[in-house]
């Protein structure tokens, strides 16, 4: 896990929340109704038609669309959960979570956890220095 994925999460938790609205308000608006022309041969030459309607297949396109992101992004979302989970020590899992989880800032989290800012921060890189040598090693 990097440092740049951890960072990510909340954002992609406020993606999956904007899309998740978007894909329920689908439809609500204008934006699906079209028009096109048709050519009327009933007189026996080509006389265009415009033909307004719903196009039900867009909006079909654009839900697979959204609930596909939306997969992807939660599954992401859970490999970064589950990262944080199985820190072994509490004291830095409790770091990780108040810091990429809920979006503390580290002088919160200091005082919350009664340490200096700077070893605040000195845990999160020491801990994602030590999980990515660990990570070469198994590789």
């Amino acid at each position: 896990m990097t440092k740049q994925q951890l960072e990510s999460y909340r954002s992609m938790k406020e993606e999956i929340a904007e899309l998740k609205y978007d894909l329920n308000h689908l439809g609500q608006d204008d934006s699906l109704i079209g028009n096109d022309v048709i050519m009327d041969y009933r007189s026996g030459y080509p006389v265009p038609q415009s033909v307004v309607g719903y196009d039900f297949e867009k909006e079909w396109r654009i839900k697979t669309r959204y609930r596909e992101k939306i997969a992807q992004l939660e599954k992401l979302c859970l490999e970064v959960e589950e990262f944080i989970e199985n820190i072994p020590d509490s004291m830095t899992r409790r770091i990780f979570r108040l810091y990429y989880l809920d979006g503390k800032k580290q002088k919160e989290i200091a005082r919350l956890v009664h340490m200096d800012r700077s070893r605040i921060s000195r845990k999160i890189d020491d801990f994602l220095k030590n999980a990515h040598k660990a990570q070469k090693a198994h590789v």
